[in-house]
C-alpha cells in the first residue's frame, strides 16, 4: 500500500511529541522509585532501632523502679533499725526481708539475686533465685562509692560471653539534726537481661546484625553470638558515635566484624552505651534496584510501541476515511454521481460520510427535478395559473365574507346599543324621578320598573358572557341528578303566566314512560327550555304553544318538542337563526326585540349536555324546536320502577315533613361566627323557624363545642380569629364528626367554594345571607317546617331586628376609627381581615355601599396593588361616614 504524505507528516509529528514526554516521565519515575525505596528502607531501619531503644529504656526504668521500691521497703527499714547485738531480732527481721526479696524475684523472673550491702561492701542480706552464695565483692563497688547518683546500673560481661545487668540504689538514714543524711548501705539487684537478648535478635531484614556497645567499643550483646565480648576499633567507634549524634543512616565498612559494606543506624543508650543496627547495603537496596529495572524496561517498551500504536489507530480512524472521502470527491467532481461511501461509525467521520452521501443524493435529485422541469415547464405554468385563479376566487369570497361580517358587526352593535339603551333609559329615568321628586307617588311601581329593566339588562349581559365562554370553550357544565317532573313543573310555572298574559293556549304532553330523573346540568337545561319556550310565546300572537316530552330508549335521549303557531321562518332564515347576533330578519328585531343570542347559546349548551337542538318551521304556520339531551342513566336508573308510567306520578312529590302545621322543630344547631351583629342576625333568622342555635366566637371554640354536644347541623364562618373555619372543618372531619357543615363566607368564587368542599363542608352560603338559600339548606338537611313569606317580612319589620340593625349602625364610627388607624400604621393583614368582616356583616344589614367598598379593599389588599388600595380605602371611609 502506498504511504501518503499525510501519514509521513503525522508520524514525523507524533514521534517527538510522544517519545520526549515518555522519556521525561520515565526518568522522573525511575528517580522517584529509587529514592522512595531508599527512604522506605531507611525509615524501616530507623523506626526499628527507635522501638528497640524505647523497649530497652522501659526495661531498665522498670528495674530502677523495683530497686527504688526495695530501698524504701518498710521491712528493710525495720531490718536496719534492729538492735545491733540482738541475734533474735536479726533472724526475725532477716526472714521477713528474705520474703520480700523472694516475692519480687517471683514477680520478675529476670531477677537473679537481691543483695543488701553496707557502706563497706559487706553483704548483710542476700537472696538468690538460683541459691548461689552472696558475692564477696562487686567489681563496680568502688565506682558506686564515688558516685553521687541515686540510681545506677552496670553491665558486666561474664566469662561465657553473656552480660549481667546490675541495678544499685543507696539507702540513707534521715536525721533531721544532721546536715546531710547518713548512707547506711546499698540495694544491689542482679538481672539476667532477657529483653536485651531478645531485642538484639529481632531484625527488620534478613542478615541484619544488631550490636549493643559500651562507650569503649566492647560488644555486650549481639545477634551474632560469636561477636560478644569483642571490641570495635577506635576509628569505627568514633564513626558510630557520630552517626548516633546526627541520627542518620550511613554506609560504613566495619573491618572488626567483616569486610562487607553496611548501612548503619545507631542510637545512644544510658551511661554512654550504644545500640547499633547494621544491614548489608546490597541487601537493603535490592528490591529498589529490581523496581528500577522494571520501570526502565516499561519506559523503553512504551517509547517504542506507543508511537506505532498511535499511528495505526489514527490511520484507521482518520487517514483512511480522509483518503476515501478525497477519492469520492474527485469522482463527483468528474461527474460520477453513482459514488456511495460505505456506512461508518456514529462519530464525526460517520456524520461526514452521511452528509457526503446526502449531498450526492441531493445533487442527483436536483438534476432529476431540473430534467423534469425542462420537460413539463408548460404544464407547471398552466397549473400555477389555475391555482392563482382559484386563490383569487377564494380571496373574493373572503372579502365578501369580511364585508358581510363587518355589516353583521355594525348591525349587532346597533342592535346591542338599542337593547342596552332601552332598559338603561328606564332605569336612569325612574331613578332620577325618585331622587329629585321626594313626594312622587307610585314609588313601588317605579322601583318595580327599575328592577324589571335591571333584570332584563342582566339577562342580556349574561347571554353575551355565556356566548363568549362557549366560543372560548371555557363554559363548564355539571352532571348531577335532575328531577324531570320538578324541571317541567318549574318550566310550567314560568311559561304559563307569559302565555296567559297573551291569551295563548299552553299545554304539556307526555309520551310515557319517561325517566323520573336524569343526570345532567339542571340549571343549563332549564336555561335552554325557558329560552326556547319564551321565544315561542314572544313570536306567537294567537293560537297555542305545546311542549311534547318523550324518551328515546334507543339513544337514551330525553326529547322536548316545543311547538308554536307563531310567525314561522323560511328555509334561509332557519339556516341563520342559530348563528350569533342574527334573527330571521331586521324587521323581526324591530318588531319583537332581542339580541339574536338566545338560540345560539341554547344550541351550544345542548351540545355540551350531549345533545342538540333541531328546528322545523314554515312561514305563517309556526315552528317546532326539538331539544335532545343525553340522560346518562346509571344502572339503577334504568330499572322499571325508575320510570313514570302513569299521569298520577307527574305531580311534584310533597314532603309531609314540610307541612306548615307546626312552627318549631327540635334540632340542635351550632353557629360559628365572630361578628356579634351577624351572630344576632343569624340567631334571629333561625328563631323564625323555631330553632334556638348555640353560638361559637371562633373556630377553636366551635370544635370544642361540636365534640362535646350533639349538633344536627353546623353553620361555619370561614374567616375567624384564633382558628379559621377551614381549619376547624378539617379538624372536625378528622375527629369523625359526620354531620352537615355549611360554609358561610363572603368569598364565593368557584375556587374558594371548591376549597371549602374539599375541606369537608357540605354546602357554601354567601354573605350577605340570602333567606331563601338558608331556608333551602335547612329544609334539605333538617327537613324543618317551611313557613310562609310573611314570617320573613315580619322579621325584617320586627322591633328586635331594628334593634340589631341600630346597634350595628352605632358601631360604624368605631369601625371607621379602626380602618383609619390600621391604614396609617400600614398593618395590611389586620386591615384585610377587618375589611372581610365588614363585607360580610354590612351586607347582612343592607349597608350595600359598605359591603361593596369593603370587598374592593379586601381584593386590593390581597393582590397588593398600592393605587387600588388607596382608592378603595377612600371609598370605604366615605361609605362609613355616610352610613354613620
Amino acid at each position: 500500500m502506498k504511504t501518503s504524505k499525510l501519514s509521513i507528516r503525522l508520524l514525523w509529528y507524533i514521534t517527538p511529541l510522544v517519545i520526549l514526554p515518555l522519556l521525561f516521565l520515565g526518568g522522573f519515575t525511575l528517580t522517584n522509585v529509587t529514592n522512595s525505596t531508599k527512604k522506605q528502607a531507611e525509615l524501616i531501619v530507623s523506626r526499628f532501632v527507635e522501638q528497640q531503644q524505647h523497649k530497652i529504656f522501659n526495661y531498665i526504668d522498670s528495674f530502677h523502679s523495683i530497686t527504688r521500691l526495695l530501698s524504701t521497703s518498710p521491712v528493710l527499714a525495720d531490718f536496719l533499725a534492729r538492735e545491733p547485738n540482738s541475734k533474735n531480732q536479726y533472724i526475725e527481721h532477716l526472714g521477713e526481708l528474705m520474703n520480700v526479696f523472694a516475692s519480687y524475684s517471683e514477680a520478675y523472673p529476670d531477677i537473679v539475686s537481691i543483695n543488701y550491702v553496707d557502706s563497706q561492701g559487706k553483704s548483710d542480706a542476700f537472696y538468690s533465685s538460683q541459691l548461689t552464695p552472696a558475692p564477696k565483692s562487686y567489681p563496680f563497688f568502688d565506682q558506686v562509692l564515688q558516685s553521687n547518683l541515686r540510681q545506677q546500673q552496670f553491665m558486666i560481661p561474664k566469662e561465657d560471653g553473656s552480660t549481667s545487668l546490675y541495678f544499685v540504689h543507696p539507702i540513707y538514714n534521715i536525721d533531721y539534726y544532721l546536715k546531710r543524711p547518713q548512707e547506711l548501705g546499698f540495694i544491689v539487684v542482679h538481672v539476667e537481661p532477657s529483653i536485651l537478648n531478645t531485642s538484639i535478635l529481632e531484625a527488620p531484614f534478613n542478615n541484619t546484625l544488631n550490636l549493643f556497645l559500651t562507650s569503649k567499643g566492647q560488644i555486650l550483646f549481639s545477634s551474632d553470638y560469636d561477636l560478644r565480648g569483642n571490641y570495635l576499633s577506635e576509628y569505627e567507634l568514633e564513626q558510630i558515635k557520630g552517626l548516633a549524634d546526627y541520627g542518620k543512616l550511613s554506609s560504613i565498612e566495619l573491618s572488626s566484624i567483616d569486610k562487607e559494606e553496611r548501612i548503619i543506624y545507631a542510637v545512644q543508650m544510658t551511661d554512654g552505651d550504644y545500640y547499633v543496627s547494621t544491614t548489608p547495603k546490597d541487601l537493603l537496596y535490592q528490591s529498589g534496584k529490581a523496581i528500577s529495572l522494571i520501570t526502565a524496561l516499561i519506559v523503553i517498551i512504551s517509547v517504542i510501541s506507543l508511537p506505532i500504536l498511535i499511528y495505526i489507530v489514527v490511520r484507521n480512524l482518520l487517514l483512511t476515511p480522509v483518503e476515501l472521502l478525497g477519492a469520492a470527491s474527485h469522482r463527483v467532481g468528474d461527474g460520477d454521481l453513482s459514488v456511495y461511501l460505505p456506512a461508518h461509525t456514529n462519530d464525526e467521520v460517520g456524520v461526514l460520510f452521511n452528509d457526503f452521501n446526502h449531498m450526492v443524493n441531493q445533487i442527483r435529485h436536483y438534476q432529476d427535478e431540473l430534467k423534469e422541469y425542462k420537460h413539463h415547464l408548460e404544464d407547471k405554468v398552466e397549473s400555477r395559473t389555475k391555482a392563482l385563479e382559484a386563490m383569487n376566487n377564494k380571496l373574493e369570497i373572503a372579502i365578501a365574507q369580511a364585508e358581510q361580517a363587518n355589516q353583521l358587526k355594525s348591525r349587532f352593535l346597533a342592535n346591542m346599543s338599542h337593547e342596552i339603551r332601552t332598559p338603561l333609559t328606564a332605569i336612569m329615568g325612574f331613578t332620577e324621578q325618585l331622587l329629585h321628586n321626594k313626594d312622587a307617588v307610585n314609588d313601588d311601581q317605579h322601583l318595580s320598573t327599575i328592577l324589571r329593566n335591571s333584570k332584563h339588562l342582566l339577562e342580556l349581559i349574561n347571554n353575551i358572557l355565556d356566548l363568549s365562554k362557549i366560543e372560548a370553550e371555557k363554559l363548564a357544565v355539571e352532571c348531577g341528578p335532575c328531577s324531570v317532573v320538578q324541571l317541567i313543573h318549574d318550566l310550567d310555572s314560568i311559561i304559563r303566566p307569559l302565555a296567559n298574559e297573551k291569551r295563548l293556549e299552553f299545554t304539556i304532553n307526555y309520551s310515557l314512560p319517561i325517566p323520573k330523573s336524569i343526570n345532567s346540568d339542571t340549571t343549563r337545561l332549564k336555561q335552554i327550555l325557558i329560552n326556547i319556550a319564551s321565544n315561542a310565546v314572544k313570536f306567537t300572537e294567537q293560537g297555542h304553544i305545546s311542549i311534547d316530552i318523550r324518551y328515546n330508549s334507543a339513544k337514551q335521549y330525553l326529547e322536548f318538542a316545543i311547538q308554536d303557531t307563531g310567525i314561522g321562518m323560511s328555509e334561509r332564515e332557519v339556516e341563520r337563526v342559530f348563528k350569533p347576533f342574527e334573527q330571521a330578519d331586521a324587521t323581526t328585531t324591530r318588531r319583537f326585540g332581542g339580541t339574536g343570542l338566545g338560540l345560539c347559546i341554547s344550541k351550544n349548551l345542548a351540545q355540551l349536555l350531549g345533545g342538540d337542538v333541531y328546528l322545523k318551521s314554515e312561514p305563517g304556520i309556526g315552528s317546532c324546536f326539538t331539544v335532545q339531551i343525553a340522560c346518562h342513566l346509571k344502572p339503577e336508573q334504568q330499572q322499571n320502577d325508575a320510570f313514570i308510567h302513569n299521569l298520577e306520578q307527574l305531580s311534584p312529590s310533597k314532603d309531609l315533613q314540610l307541612s306548615f302545621a307546626s312552627n318549631s322543630f327540635d334540632a340542635n344547631i351550632l353557629v360559628a361566627e365572630d361578628n356579634p351583629d351577624n351572630q344576632l342576625l343569624i340567631k334571629l333568622l333561625l328563631q323564625t323557624w323555631g330553632l334556638e342555635p348555640d353560638i361559637a366566637k371562633n373556630g377553636a371554640e366551635a370544635v370544642e363545642m361540636a365534640l362535646v354536644n350533639d349538633y344536627q347541623l353546623i353553620i361555619m364562618d370561614m374567616q375567624m380569629p384564633v382558628m379559621g373555619g377551614l381549619e376547624a372543618t378539617q379538624m372536625l372531619r378528622h375527629a369523625a364528626y359526620d354531620g352537615p357543615i355549611i360554609a358561610l363566607t363572603a368569598n364565593v368564587m368557584k375556587t374558594d367554594v371548591d376549597t371549602y368542599l374539599e375541606a369537608g363542608c357540605d354546602e357554601a352560603l354567601a354573605k350577605p345571607i340570602d333567606k331563601n338559600a338558608l331556608e333551602q339548606v335547612l329544609v334539605s338537611y333538617l327537613n324543618i317546617e317551611k313557613d310562609s313569606q310573611n314570617k320573613w317580612e315580619n322579621l325584617l319589620k320586627s322591633e328586635k331586628f331594628q334593634q340589631i340593625n341600630d346597634n350595628y349602625r352605632s358601631k360604624l364610627p368605631d369601625y371607621l376609627n379602626q380602618v383609619v388607624q390600621l391604614y396609617r400604621t400600614k398593618e395590611w393583614e389586620a386591615l384585610r381581615s377587618l375589611a372581610h368582616s365588614l363585607k360580610g356583616s354590612a351586607g347582612c344589614f343592607s349597608f350595600e355601599e359598605i359591603h361593596e367598598t369593603a370587598g374592593q379593599l379586601e381584593t386590593a389588599l390581597r393582590s397588593n396593588q398600592a393605587q387600588q388600595i388607596e382608592q378603595s380605602y377612600e371609598m370605604l371611609i366615605s361609605a362609613l361616614k355616610k352610613a354613620s
